[in-house]
């Protein structure tokens, strides 16, 4: 495999890395190493390992060691006058020369502990992969991006069955979104030419509605992720031009925000098929435009998305349940609509508590608006299956308010979270209830040949036969990553190995049924092993899906410490503050 050593192999049945003995190795037992070659290679070695200012010093003293050898030769050899002059005044030169490259080897020293300085102390190291389950990770999202980069360059998705590009809001969704993941993967070349892209071709000037809260997540987020982790300016240049455009979407009478935004015009308005706006949609921005104040020193941006926490904290709730549409007009929940951790519901729970995190656990109401809600959770939502009793979270119908025994693959966000609160002093139950759920979601992988889950799962509650069931409706894939971050999240806090296996096993699922010439396509049936691919390569599958596997392999669960960052609903890291 392609990133490994000469004589390393993976084992895909365990992801175990092994080395095979290789007769060229032993190559080296007949070598003479008083062969002069050999010590030109070695020196040569040992001067490209010095630093920048090892080699400058090193100039340095070659410098006046010659020049005081040529002033001494003179003297002694009684040259004229003008041969002497010269010969001073060569040293002279030579000297001069000498203190400039020491000038400019100090210069260095001082540059690197300004830039030390000035680095946050918590800026995470990656080094790579480390074992044969985060290489084989690697080479998945490298054959992603070629396939993403041969066919659909600085478009928003590929299709990788009819090597297609595809655009959504014409912002290189694909390159933005799984930057930070090569990052974090130490791929430089894909992350350089990334770079390279978003320096020189992403603008937001275009005449183009854009949905205001996946521009947030997967744009604005991005951005302020690779901007921690590198202190490279231009991407928070480019986070804040992003940000004042996409301010406009506050712009309603009750500052809940519009679901569309204009980023060229900059202006927003509700979407064509309805007045009302999506909870979660609205609920969803608030990590990153807080993060886009604090780096940039500017107010206006938390001090907006906050205020949107804050009214609906003061609005009616079912037990801290919320409906999944609001009205930006009114600022009131659409009455009687659908209440679900699924779709349009989610992440209003998860960014409750990641906003408590990130600023420091000081705002209270959040904290007691999501322990609230999962209060109502417990009391409302969760139900058990039969016969086999497995716990899952179900949703209330819109209008009736009626107990719906479905649960989106979306709702696998849930015990991720859970175990996140818990591990931050709320109750022991949070984390008993992220067990069971997390066994479920697990279940909703297992029973279906293909080893992938179906975007919704229905559950039995009175049966004597399947504890679930999915309809040929439900049962596509887009290769979500909500699972595995959930894996991601308890492996962290707990250790326990059981969840990188499932992890690998869900991989291999998708090495066997959506890996296609291109890159990774999603599904249209899970429940058959012949797939039948829907040729669409989602942004989130490179910049979650892959990167909470790569995560979930490595050998250092801190790899991303949980007590300095928060990870926003696209996996993209920001810091936590203090207050």
């Amino acid at each position: 495999m392609k990133g490994l050593p000469v004589d390393t192999q993976i084992d895909f049945e365990e992801g175990l890395l092994t080395t095979t003995p290789h007769n060229s190795l032993n190559k080296w037992s007949n070598l003479d190493l008083t062969d002069p070659s050999i010590s030109h290679r070695k020196i040569i070695r040992r001067w490209n390992r010095l630093s920048r200012l090892q080699r400058s010093l090193v100039y340095a003293l070659f410098i006046i060691t010659g020049a005081l050898l040529v002033l001494l030769y003179t003297s002694k050899v009684g040259a004229s006058d003008v041969n002497k002059d010269n010969a001073i005044n060569a040293v002279q030169d030579t000297l001069h020369n000498a203190s400039l490259v020491n000038e400019q080897a100090l210069a260095a020293v001082i540059e690197t502990k300004k830039t030390v300085q000035s680095e946050p102390n918590d800026r995470p190291t990656f080094t790579g992969p480390t074992n044969a389950r985060q290489y084989a990770v690697v080479e998945s999202f490298k054959h992603a991006w070629r396939g993403y980069k041969e066919h659909a360059w600085g478009h928003d998705n590929l299709k990788p069955i009819s090597g297609m590009a595809y655009d959504w809001f014409s912002l290189g969704l694909t390159i933005v979104d799984a930057l930070d993941t090569a990052y974090i993967m130490g791929l430089t070349d894909e992350y350089e030419e990334g770079r390279k892209w978003i320096k020189e071709e992403l603008i937001f000037t275009k005449n183009k509605d854009v949905n205001f809260f996946e521009v947030t997540i997967r744009v604005l987020g991005a951005l302020l992720s690779n901007y921690h982790f590198t202190q490279d300016a231009m991407f928070l240049n480019k986070a804040k031009d992003l940000g004042d455009r996409l301010m406009s979407a506050f712009s309603s009478p009750s500052g809940i925000p519009y679901s569309d935004v204009n980023l060229g015009t900059r202006t927003a308005h509700a979407p064509e098929w309805s007045h009302y706006s999506t909870t979660a949609e609205v609920t969803t921005v608030q990590l990153e435009f807080r993060e886009l104040s604090r780096a940039t020193n500017n107010p206006t941006y938390e001090d907006a998305a906050a205020a949107v926490s804050e009214k609906l904290h003061q609005l009616p709730k079912k037990h801290g349940l919320v409906p999944i549409f609001i009205n930006p007009n009114t600022g009131q929940f659409l009455p009687h609509a659908t209440i679900t951790l699924g779709a349009r519901g989610d992440s209003y729970y998860e960014y409750l508590l990641k906003q408590w995190l990130q600023t420091g656990k000081t705002i209270n109401y959040l904290l007691d608006d999501y322990m609230t809600a999962i209060e109502g959770v417990r009391e409302f939502l969760a139900k058990r299956s039969s016969p086999n009793k497995y716990l899952f979270i179900g949703e209330l119908s819109a209008g009736s308010e009626a107990f719906n025994p479905k649960m989106d693959h979306l709702t696998c966000f849930l015990p991720g979270t859970l175990a996140l609160g818990h591990a931050n002093g709320l109750p022991d139950w949070h984390m008993s209830m992220a067990e069971e759920l997390l066994y479920t979601c697990y279940l909703t992988y297992a029973a279906h040949p293909t080893f992938l889950a179906p975007e919704i799962t229905h559950f039995n509650l009175a049966s004597t036969t399947d504890d679930m069931y999915t309809k040929t409706a439900d049962a596509h894939s887009l290769l979500r990553p909500e699972f595995v971050e959930s894996l991601w999240y308890m492996y962290q806090i707990t250790g326990n190995t059981t969840y990188q296996d499932w992890g690998w096993q869900i991989y291999q699922g998708f090495e066997k049924y959506a890996k296609v010439t291109n890159g990774y396509s999603s599904l249209a049936n899970v429940k058959s092993e012949k797939p039948v691919h829907r040729d669409m390569m989602e942004s989130f599958f490179l910049s979650e899906t892959l990167k909470y596997l790569y995560l979930l392999f490595s050998d250092d669960r801190l790899i991303i410490d949980l007590n300095k960052f928060v990870i926003n609903s696209e996996a993209h890291a920001l810091p936590v503050h203090k207050n």
